[in-house]
C-alpha cells in the first residue's frame, strides 16, 4: 500500500510494489513523482528525513537527508547586509539541498532498485505531462507572483500564470535535471554542471551556496528516538528535526485521562494544546543540530521531564505564555507512507519548506532551491544560530508506531510547524478513541500558532467558547483549502494488522492524495 498527497503519485509508487520493488524503492518513486507533480511543495531542491521499518529483525532505522548551510554562511555577514532576523525567502535562506543523496542513500542501504528506475515515472509526467489536481491547481495559483519574481521562474509556469485545475503540464527543464540525476547519481548532481548551475544561481542572486558545499554534502543514518504512549510505542527522528516536540508531548498528554474527555470535547482539546504548547517552548529553546552542539535529546524524551512539563498544566485555564522548562543534558511538504507485502515500511518525508522554497528557479534545470535556512537564528548564543556547515531546526518529521515489537503505524502529517501537534492528534485519535486510518485524519484538528489557538470551523461553537472562558486565544478557520500553507496541514497514514498482515490505508481529505493497495 502507498499513501501520499497526489493520486498519479500514489499509483506511481504502487506500481514498483506490484514490480517486485520493496517499500524504500516505492517511496523514492513516490517522493520524485511529487516533485513533478506538486513541485510547489516537495523537489531535488529540498530535504528529506525518512523512518524504515527492516520486517526481517523488527528494527525502526533513521535518515536525516537535511542540508548544511554553507560555510560562508555568518549571522555578521547577514547584519551587514542589512538583515536582523533570517530572511524568509530568497537566496540567503537556501541550504544545501539534501533530498538526492537522501533518496540514494535509502535506495543503497534498503531498497532492491536503482535510483533510474524508480525515477522514470516522474521524468515520464514531467516530459509527457499530468493533470493537475485541485488544491495543487490552487496553491500553484497562489504562488504565481512569487516564480514570476525572476525570468527563471517561468519554467514552472504555464503561459505566465499558474495551471488551472484539469490542465496539462509540461515541465521539461525538470525532466532534463531527473534525468541527468538517473543517469549519473547523486554526483550529477552535488559534482559537474547541475552544482555549478546552482552555486552560480544562487551567488548572482547574493547568496552564500558554493559548489563546494554542494559536494561536501552527505545523509547520515540516526539512531531513531521513541517514546510509550499507553503501550504503543512512537517512533520520530532525531534533532534536528522537530519529532522530539510530538514525543514530549504525548509523554505529557499520557498523564491524563484522554479517553474519558470525548474525541471532541474542550477538555481534550485544552489538554492536547497545553501538552504542545509546552513542546514549542522547549524545542525554541534548546533544538538545533546535535552534531554541532548539544542537544539534550535523552532528558527530554523522558518520562521524568514530562511529569514536571504535566504540572505546569491547570484543568481550567490556559498557560499566559508557555515557559520553556530547564533540562540536564542527557544523551509545504510532502509525506509518504509505503508498506510492502513483506511487511517493511518507509515513512518518508520530502520538501522545499514554503510553497516554492526560496522563490528561486535555477535557469535551465527546473530546480526550486528550499529556504530551510530561514529557520536559524540570528542570536548567537542560541543552539540554534546560524553558522556555516550547520543544519537548521527543521520542521518535517516522518513517524512510526509498533506494538508489542510489531510495526502497526506508518504516518505523517506534513504542514510546517503543525507536524508534531498533528503527530499527537492522529496518535490521540487511534489511541484513546479507536479510531481507524482514515477516521483518523478525518476528524477535525488544531494547530498552536504561538500563543494563539486555531481550529476548523465545524467544531462546535460551546467548544470554542469553552476554550476562550479558559484564556484560549482561539481563531477558527473557514475555506476549502484547508490542507495549504497555514492551514490544518495533510496527513497520510497506514496500519498494519501484525496477525494477517491486512493493511489499512487513510488519505488527508484536506489534500488531493490517495491511500492504494495491492
Amino acid at each position: 500500500m502507498v499513501a501520499t498527497s497526489q493520486p498519479l503519485a500514489a499509483m506511481a509508487g504502487l506500481r514498483v510494489l506490484m514490480d517486485g520493488g520493496n517499500a524504500v524503492d516505492a517511496a523514492v518513486a513516490t517522493a520524485a513523482t511529487l516533485n513533478v507533480v506538486e513541485p510547489m511543495s516537495t523537489g531535488v531542491g529540498g530535504d528529506l528525513f525518512a523512518l524504515v521499518w527492516k520486517a526481517s529483525n523488527k528494527q525502526v532505522v533513521a535518515l536525516n537527508g537535511s542540508g548544511r548551510s554553507p560555510m560562508a554562511a555568518s549571522i555578521e555577514g547577514l547584519r551587514a547586509k542589512g538583515h536582523h532576523r533570517m530572511p524568509p525567502v530568497g537566496p540567503l535562506s537556501i541550504s544545501v539541498p539534501g533530498t538526492v543523496h537522501g533518496w540514494e542513500t535509502l535506495l543503497s542501504g534498503e531498497g532492491t532498485m536503482a535510483l533510474s528506475d524508480v525515477l522514470k515515472p516522474a521524468i515520464r509526467y514531467a516530459e509527457g505531462g499530468f493533470p493537475v489536481s485541485d488544491i495543487i491547481a490552487f496553491q500553484w495559483q497562489q504562488q504565481e507572483g512569487k516564480l514570476a519574481a525572476l525570468p527563471s521562474g517561468q519554467e514552472l509556469l504555464k503561459d505566465g500564470r499558474g495551471p488551472r485545475e484539469g490542465e496539462l503540464m509540461k515541465m521539461p527543464t525538470l525532466a532534463g535535471t531527473l534525468r541527468t540525476i538517473s543517469e549519473g547519481g547523486s554526483e550529477a548532481f552535488y559534482r559537474g554542471p547541475i552544482a555549478t548551475a546552482m552555486a552560480d544561481f544562487v551567488q548572482e542572486q547574493g547568496g552564500w551556496l558554493a559548489e563546494a558545499d554542494l559536494a561536501s554534502h552527505h545523509s547520515d543514518w540516526d539512531e531513531p528516538i521513541k517514546t510509550d504512549y499507553r503501550g504503543v510505542t512512537c517512533w520520530e527522528c532525531p534533532p534536528n528535526g522537530q519529532g522530539i516536540i510530538a514525543l514530549e508531548a504525548l509523554n505529557i498528554a499520557e498523564g491524563f485521562d484522554i479517553a474519558a474527555m470525548g474525541p471532541q470535547s474542550a477538555d481534550r482539546y485544552h489538554h492536547l494544546v497545553e501538552a504542545t504548547r509546552l513542546g514549542f517552548s522547549d524545542a525554541f529553546e534548546y533544538l538545533a543540530d546535535p552534531r554541532s552542539v548539544e542537544v539534550p535529546t535523552g532528558a527530554w524524551a523522558s518520562k521524568e521531564y514530562a511529569a514536571k512539563r504535566r504540572a505546569l498544566i491547570k484543568p481550567d485555564q490556559a498557560m499566559v505564555t508557555a515557559p520553556y522548562g530547564k533540562m540536564v543534558p542527557g544523551s509545504d511538504t510532502v509525506y509518504i507512507s509505503v508498506i510492502d507485502g513483506a511487511g517493511n515500511a518507509c515513512s518518508l518525508i520530502n520538501s522545499v519548506f514554503a510553497n516554492f522554497g526560496s522563490g528561486l528557479v535555477v535557469p535551465g534545470t527546473g530546480i526550486v532551491m528550499h529556504n530551510r535556512a530561514a529557520l536559524f537564528q540570528m542570536n548567537p548564543e542560541h543552539p540554534n544560530a546560524l553558522a556555516g556547515g550547520k543544519r537548521p531546526f527543521h520542521t518535517i518529521i516522518p513517524a512510526m508506531a509498533t506494538r508489542d515489537d510489531e510495526l502497526w503505524l506508518s504516518y505523517g502529517v506534513m504542514g510546517g510547524f503543525m507536524q508534531p501537534q498533528g503527530h499527537l492528534q492522529v496518535i490521540s485519535n487511534m489511541v484513546d478513541f479507536g479510531m481507524d486510518s482514515q477516521g483518523a485524519l478525518d476528524a477535525l484538528r488544531f494547530q498552536v500558532a504561538g500563543d494563539e489557538l486555531w481550529m476548523e470551523g465545524d467544531v462546535a461553537n460551546s467548544v470554542v467558547d469553552d476554550l476562550h472562558r479558559r484564556g484560549h486565544r482561539v481563531n477558527v478557520m473557514h475555506g476549502p483549502h484547508r490542507g495549504g500553507a497555514g492551514g490544518m496541514g495533510g496527513g497520510q497514514i497506514i496500519s498494519r494488522d501484525p496477525e494477517s498482515g491486512v493493511l489499512s490505508g487513510g488519505s488527508e481529505p484536506r489534500k488531493d492524495g490517495a491511500a492504494v493497495g495491492w
